[in-house]
């Protein structure tokens, strides 16, 4: 350890063993100009093995867990400051879910925990685009994969699309079965998933298939891997768009009950290969017809928790204008004045945990 950060720690444990709240904000003040002094190599370190962090946001961090110690009311309150900011820089905390040090929580300030998810446009970085009619902005797979895996880990995309949830686990070091039934759509997820790229220890998988039925048991297998760890599933919202003339197609389906059903489908054969206690998300929105709106995502929610699964987040997004409507937007407005209704603006992402 940084003989800066060793002098650091030495003075915080000083400073849990004075005798008052004012002896306290003393030692804490020396601490402070310590750390106001720290080179960036230094306060870097203070992080042990997280990476990608830049020194000035870790300084600014550390001098308010500071300041927080300083303007406590009371010695016992500054002591319980004091254990956690030691443990902060001198320990982790890991869970079985993530990667994510608890001890560090902080730090990621980029990760959501908030039920409403608001942004303002999609990341467009890398491969990513929004060319496929109906793709997922990359932001939700990111938050998604984040929260639930740790790197080597196995997400299963079922409605893979372009490929914006195997973009994704390229970049975070995870490892993506993508099923697409659309022979184009797998095409295009297929050139994004150059092999010239690949982290040796990952896979990317592009599965040609209907999700109600495909076994990828063996792609498991074949790569040493017992199950997945996270399910994503962004299906058609019905009939909204037709995305095939296929009638196992999702957006095909005759009636609201016929779409239900083959979700079913795709769950419980899906399921099948997540681990126990693990997790499965549902990006979905709500549809009209014949004047009255249908909750779409809600009742594909009741569906799901009567598979056995517990729902345990119900997260609302901002939903953007498709580009139709983009273009039509004094017309849905007036549509909208007119028919007593209001314009979709959001969509749900349904967080369920495999039980049993």
């Amino acid at each position: 350890m940084d003989t800066n950060i060793v002098e650091l720690v030495q003075l915080l444990h000083e400073a849990r063993e004075c005798k008052n709240i004012e002896e306290i904000r003393i030692k804490m003040g020396e601490a402070r100009s310590m750390v106001e002094f720290l080179d960036p190599v230094s306060i870097r370190q203070l992080i042990i093995s997280e990476e990608g962090y830049d020194s000035n946001f870790i300084r600014r961090l550390i001098l308010e867990d500071i300041q927080q110690i300083v303007e406590s009311r009371t010695k016992e309150r500054a002591v319980y400051y004091i254990n956690r900011f030691v443990k902060s820089i001198t320990s982790q905390q890991f869970s079985k879910l993530n990667d994510i040090d608890l001890n560090k929580w902080k730090l990621y300030q980029d990760i959501l925990t908030d039920s409403l998810w608001i942004f303002g446009k999609r990341d467009s970085s890398g491969d990513h685009n929004a060319d496929y009619w109906g793709n997922f902005i990359p932001q939700i797979p990111n938050q998604l994969i984040r929260r639930y895996t740790k790197k080597g880990d196995v997400v299963v995309d079922g409605f893979l699309g372009s490929g914006t949830t195997l973009i994704e686990c390229k970049k975070l070091g995870r490892s993506c079965i993508g099923i697409e039934l659309s022979q184009k759509a797998a095409d295009i997820a297929k050139e994004k998933n150059s092999p010239e790229d690949e982290d040796k220890k990952l896979f990317q998988e592009v599965v040609v298939g209907d999700s109600q039925s495909v076994d990828i048991s063996r792609i498991l297998s074949d790569h040493g891997k017992k199950d997945a760890k996270l399910i994503i599933l962004h299906p058609p919202y019905w009939d909204i768009i037709k995305f095939s003339s296929a009638q196992n197609d999702l957006s095909n389906a005759a009636d609201e009950e016929s779409f239900l059903k083959m979700m079913e489908n795709v769950v419980r054969n899906l399921s099948s290969h997540l681990e126990r206690d693990r997790y499965l998300a549902v990006v979905i929105g709500d549809k009209y017809s014949a004047g009255s709106w249908i909750p779409l995502g809600f009742h594909t929610m009741d569906r799901i928790t009567s598979l056995g699964f517990r729902l345990k987040s119900i997260v609302v997004k901002n939903f953007d204008r498709t580009r139709a409507k983009r273009e039509e937007k004094d017309l849905w407005r007036y549509r909208a004045l007119r028919g007593g209704f209001y314009v979709f603006k959001h969509e749900y992402i349904f967080i369920f945990q495999k039980s049993g």
